[in-house]
C-alpha cells in the first residue's frame, strides 16, 4: 500500500533506485543515475508548436493515417510514434528512465496491466488522469487498475481481454462431441459453467482422441487463478499470504495437476517453439483465449481448419491483460499529451483499433457499437468475436488484487506446475513444497 503521504517526484526517483538495487521489487529498474526535475508540463495542445512522441509495444493501431487525423485536429502538433520491438524492450525502457527521474521518456508511454502492481507504488512519476468528463468512458474494472490508493489515476485503459473458449471443432467431431459453437458453450456448462465442467469433459475427451484437452498449465492456471479476488495479497495490507496456508491457490493448483495426471495437458509452455508446432500438429483441442489471443492463434495455425470460439468460459468472467497510455509527469508537455491520450482511447478511435488491430475496447460505447457486435473473424469459421467477447466482458464484476509480490509468487506455483507437466522432474507434492519454499524467501 501506498504512504498516506507521498513523495516528491525525486523522492520517488531516489526510492526506485534503492528498490531496484535491492531487487525487492519484481519488475527489474535499473538505476543510471540522477533525476529530473522536468518543467510544469502545463503546455496544452494550443501552445504550440509541439512534438509528441508516443512509445507503445507490439500493435495497438496507431497508424500514421491516424495520427494524421489527430495533427489536422490540432495544427500545433506534431505526433512522433515508436514502437519497441517487445513489450519486455518497452518496460526495460521505461523503467530504466524512471529510474533516472523520467528524462528521456516519451510524452506518452504505453503499459502492459501487469507492471501496475510496481508503478502504482511511484504516483508522482506519472501525471494524474483523472477527468470528470471523461467518468464512465470506461468499464470501472479498468479503471480500478490504474487508480492508485489515493485515488490518482495513471493510465487511460487502452484494451482488456475478456476470455473465452476457443476449440478445434473438427478434433470435437472426432471425438464424438458437439462441435457447434453454441451447443459446445452449453456442453461447458453454459452460464453456468465451472472448472469441473471443463476438465471432466476433457477427460471425456481424450478417452477419444489423440490430442490433448488443452495447451498449457500455465496458461490455464492463468485463467483460473486470475479469478480470485486476491489470489495471493491481503488486499487490505498488500502484504503476501503465505504460500503454504493458501488454501484457495492450493485447491486450483491439485485440480490442474490432477487433470495432467488425468492426460488432459499437451504439456507444453505458452510462447515457446513446441507450443508454435502444437498448433500444427493437432497437439490440443481447447485454449483459454482473452480477446487479444485470437491473432497468436490464426498466426500459428494457419492453414489449420476448425478453430472456433465459444461464448463461455469456466468460473464466471476473467480478464486477461490489457494495456494503458500513461503520462510521464517529466514531460515538458504533460497536459497536451494528456489530451491526445484522451483522444486515442476514446471509443471511436477504440473501435477502429479493435477492427485493425484487434484490440478488444475497453469503453463501454465502443464495446456496443455496431462495428464491434457485428465483426466476425473469418479464420475462426466466422465466428462473431465481437458480439462473443463483448458478452464475456460484461460479466467481468472486478479486476483481481495484484501487489508489488503478485507475480512473483504467481510465477513460482506456475514453474511448479511445469515440472509436473513438462520436465515432468517432480511430483505434484514436491513441486508444491518446493514453490512454497521460495515464496516464502521472497520476503
Amino acid at each position: 500500500m501506498l504512504s498516506s503521504t507521498r513523495p516528491t517526484r525525486r523522492a520517488a526517483a531516489r526510492t526506485l533506485q534503492a528498490t531496484a538495487g535491492a531487487a525487492v521489487v519484481a519488475l527489474a529498474l535499473t538505476a543510471c543515475g540522477g533525476s529530473n526535475e522536468g518543467s510544469d508540463g502545463e503546455n496544452t495542445a494550443d501552445d504550440g508548436p509541439i512534438t509528441l512522441k508516443v512509445a507503445t509495444f507490439n500493435n495497438f493501431g496507431y497508424t500514421d493515417e491516424v495520427l494524421a487525423e489527430y495533427q489536422e485536429e490540432h495544427p500545433n502538433v506534431t505526433v512522433e510514434h515508436v514502437t519497441a520491438a517487445t513489450s519486455d524492450d518497452a518496460r526495460t525502457n521505461l523503467t530504466t528512465k524512471l529510474a533516472a527521474g523520467g528524462e528521456g521518456l516519451a510524452d506518452i508511454e504505453a503499459i502492459e496491466v501487469d507492471w501496475l502492481p510496481e508503478l502504482t507504488q511511484y504516483p508522482d512519476l506519472f501525471t494524474d488522469l483523472a477527468d470528470p468528463e471523461l467518468e464512465g468512458r470506461w468499464v470501472d474494472w479498468k479503471v480500478q487498475q490504474a487508480t492508485t490508493p489515493d485515488g490518482k489515476v495513471i493510465g487511460y485503459g487502452t484494451d482488456i481481454g475478456p476470455e473465452a473458449i476457443c476449440y478445434r471443432s473438427d478434433l470435437f467431431e472426432e471425438a464424438g462431441l458437439p462441435t457447434d459453437r453454441e451447443e459446445v458453450a452449453e456442453l461447458l456448462g453454459g452460464e453456468d459453467a465451472t472448472w469441473e465442467d471443463y476438465f471432466a469433459v476433457g477427460r471425456d475427451f481424450v478417452k477419444e482422441s489423440d490430442a490433448a484437452w488443452y495447451d498449457s498449465v500455465g496458461g490455464t492456471f492463468q485463467g483460473m487463478v486470475n479469478q480470485l479476488p486476491e489470489a495471493f495479497e491481503d488486499a487490505e495490507t498488500g502484504e503476501p499470504k503465505p504460500l503454504a496456508d493458501n488454501t484457495e491457490v492450493k485447491d486450483i493448483y491439485d485440480e490442474i495437476a490432477a487433470s495432467v495426471e488425468d492426460g488432459l495437458s499437451a504439456g507444453l509452455v505458452q510462447w515457446e517453439g513446441d507450443w508454435d508446432a502444437g498448433f500444427q500438429n493437432d497437439a490440443f483441442a481447447t485454449m483459454i483465449c482473452p480477446a487479444w489471443m485470437t491473432g497468436p492463434v490464426e498466426e500459428r495455425a494457419g492453414g489449420v481448419e476448425g478453430w472456433d470460439v465459444a461464448n463461455v468460459f469456466p468460473g464466471g468472467g476473467g480478464n486477461w491483460g490489457g494495456s494503458f497510455l500513461t503520462v510521464p509527469a517529466s514531460g515538458e508537455n504533460a497536459e497536451a499529451a494528456k489530451e491526445l491520450a484522451a483522444w486515442l482511447t476514446a471509443p471511436e478511435q477504440q473501435t477502429r483499433f479493435f477492427e485493425s488491430a484487434g484490440t478488444f475496447p475497453s469503453q463501454v460505447e465502443a464495446q456496443e457499437s455496431e462495428a464491434v457486435q457485428s465483426f466476425t473473424n473469418p479464420f475462426f469459421n466466422d465466428a462473431p468475436v465481437g458480439e462473443i467477447f463483448a458478452a464475456r466482458a460484461q460479466s467481468i464484476d472486478s479486476a483481481p488484487f495484484k501487489g508489488a509480490n503478485y507475480f512473483a509468487i504467481r510465477d513460482e506455483v506456475t514453474n511448479a506446475l511445469n515440472r509436473v507437466d513438462v520436465t515432468k522432474s517432480q511430483s505434484a507434492d514436491e513441486a508444491w513444497d518446493e514453490a512454497v519454499e521460495k515464496a516464502s524467501a521472497l520476503g
